[in-house]
């Protein structure tokens, strides 16, 4: 991986919706220096986008697939694409 910035969304399915998914994804990109926000859906899925240098985006993207990451896990769909430059810091929304 190169520091290309890079932009990852991912929709996260499985228990992740009331077990600090949402937190712990947060405080995660803060450590890796992600720009972004993390989201519950009405189905119970997690959305993601983050922002970062490709290493980094790397980095979560193998976070979500680890048993590192809380709840259980099922599925992430994830999509890389070129960054928008949209967000500033990285938050959890509503």
């Amino acid at each position: 991986m190169t520091d290309e910035a890079q932009r990852v969304t991912a929709r996260i399915t499985g228990l992740v919706q009331g077990v600090g998914f949402r937190y712990w994804t947060a405080r995660k990109a803060d450590e890796l220096g992600l720009r972004g926000t993390v989201r519950n859906s009405l189905d119970g899925s997690v959305e993601l986008v983050a922002e970062g240098n490709a290493a980094d985006v790397d980095r979560i993207v193998k976070w979500l697939h680890s048993t590192r990451a809380p709840g259980r896990v099922e599925n992430a769909d994830v999509e890389l694409s070129e960054t928008t430059g949209e967000f500033s810091d990285f938050r959890i929304v509503d």
